[in-house]
């Protein structure tokens, strides 16, 4: 008498199970795929600066032509210039590259709201995954620059310090620009982190301030003028580790 094959119904655990283990597996090449192709398109970019701020900020507002300034005077300096791709600060940064003698890159990520790639980008790479995407902003920076934003750059802003912070990443300047409105988390870090023995006194060494366009300049190449923007062997193990 034959048994009759069991065919496994889309309802069945077992089914659904292996079918999300598949959907996995090849989730994982396609970030491989996106890994490959950013590091493809920005190998040859450094030195370059990172520089963040909000998607919202609008071309009347003075942070963004704060950011428009800084991003032509940084791409002039010879540094790349990368963003996040999108509107807001992010336009103003690779508007104000665009003419300037340095690349203007953007790092747009696909979201269903808010984000549309701004059309001042001399390379742009699109990214479905925040994780890679951040990245790729910090393993090409010689120096992050930050402005006003909300939890997407704070997200960024803490990023960096954490990898910094841990070794993770080589120390390079962290400049926040609009010192009225980073002066609150600034004392907090002080009076409430270092308070409690959450961070170190020296972890504030980290932070620059500043609201000159061309602080931001001068203090990248005062960082750099005894070290140099070639990387030492431990620090391109460290970015290949990233």
């Amino acid at each position: 008498m034959s048994v009759a094959k069991k065919i496994p119904k889309i309802t069945d655990p077992d089914f659904q199970a292996n079918k999300h283990t598949g959907h996995e597996s090849w989730h994982a090449f396609e970030i491989m795929a996106e890994f490959v192709e950013a590091t493809e398109s920005l190998k040859e970019i450094t030195p370059a600066v990172s520089i963040f701020g909000s998607a919202r900020t609008k071309p009347d507002h003075p942070c963004y032509q704060m950011a428009e300034k800084i991003a032509r005077l940084v791409s002039d300096a010879g540094f790349s210039v990368i963003s996040g791709g999108g509107p807001g600060i992010m336009e103003a940064v690779n508007k104000g590259a665009y003419p300037g003698l340095s690349p203007s890159i953007g790092l747009n990520i696909c979201l269903p709201f808010e984000q549309a790639n701004n059309p001042y980008q001399e390379v742009s790479i699109d990214f479905k995954h925040f994780f890679m995407r951040k990245v790729m902003f910090v393993k090409y920076a010689s120096a992050y620059v930050v402005l006003p934003g909300g939890f997407g750059t704070l997200d960024e802003l803490m990023e960096v310090l954490t990898l910094v912070q841990t070794g993770k990443s080589r120390k390079i300047p962290i400049i926040l620009v609009g010192t009225k409105f980073w002066s609150g988390m600034i004392d907090w870090f002080r009076e409430t982190l270092i308070a409690e023995g959450l961070i170190s006194p020296d972890d504030m060494d980290l932070i620059q301030l500043t609201d000159e366009p061309c602080e931001v300049v001068s203090a990248i190449f005062k960082y750099y003028e005894t070290r140099g923007f070639e990387l030492s062997p431990a620090d391109l193990k460290k970015q290949l580790y990233l």
